[in-house]
This record gives C-alpha cells, structure tokens and sequence, in this order.
C-alpha cells in the first residue's frame, strides 16, 4: 500500500539522482533508505566519479546506511530507489535484507536513456562456458575445505 511518506522518500531518492547526474558524480540513480520514519543510508550512483563500477545508488545507500545502524542487515527498513534496481543491485539488496522496495522508474526507462541490464539476465541463462566472458572451474576441493573449516568454526556470524 503506497502512503504520502513512500512518496516522500521516494521523491528524496530522485532529488539525489538529479543531484548526482548534475555534478558529475554518476548516471541518474538516487537512493534512500528508511527505518522507522528516518533516513538512515543515502546514496547517489557515483561510478565514473570514483572509478568503480559497483558504485550504484543502492550500493551506495546500503553501505551507507549499513554503517550508521552498524549491522550488515536492513531489518525493518525501506529501500528508495529512482529506478527499478539491477541485477546487481537486486542482490546486494537481497543480502541487505530490508523489508520492502520502492521505486520509481522502470528498467525500461533506463534502458532507454543507454543504461540497459537485461543482457546481464540473458547471460545468467546460459552455461558458464556460452557467457560473453566464459567462467572455468577449478580447485573445487581446495575451496570446499574452506567452507567445511566454516561450518566447523565455533565463533562465526552467521549472515
């Protein structure tokens, strides 16, 4: 159900898109997270102004906020985006887990002004060796022993 305060927060994630784009920081991308009313994480796209392509909005917004609740979970918040998130940004939410997603745009609409993502979803289709950059598996063994050293680990955080 939308409120006036998903409006709210959502036109903040557009304001931070527009200022974003407008000083050269990133693409058109503005993120806002919430958690009971406030803002805690915000974050524009800033990929060519910091060299990194993972430099999302979202991705931004999340480590953001991330490090003011210090917690690397998004319990009860509410993820703003201006657009619809990438497959990227999707996961990274994904692992954040908030409880809820709002957006703006749609993937449509940033593939239409040059930022299309659906040939990273064709490509998760196909096996690793068809990708447009092949994947090869090695060490399987080695790297399993890691996970079962894990699994066996008395003091992790399980996440």
């Amino acid at each position: 159900m939308t409120t006036i305060e998903d409006e709210r927060f959502l036109r903040e994630a557009i304001q931070l898109a527009r200022e974003g784009m407008n000083s050269n920081q990133g693409g058109p991308f503005g993120c806002v997270i919430v958690r009971d009313g406030e803002i805690v994480g915000k974050g524009c796209n800033r990929v060519t102004s910091t060299n990194d392509p993972t430099a999302h909005a979202e991705v931004v917004a999340i480590r953001d906020a991330c490090q003011n609740l210090d917690s690397f979970q998004l319990d009860g918040c509410t993820l703003y985006a201006s657009c619809e998130p990438c497959p990227m940004c999707l996961g990274a939410i994904y692992w954040a887990r908030p409880s809820r997603i709002v957006y703006a745009a749609e993937h449509t609409d940033a593939a239409d002004a040059g930022f299309d993502d659906s040939f990273i979803y064709k490509e998760l289709e196909k096996k690793h060796e068809e990708r447009h950059i092949p994947m090869q598996q090695l060490l399987r063994n080695e790297a399993g022993q890691v996970f079962r050293e894990w699994v066996a680990l008395e003091k992790r955080m399980p996440y």
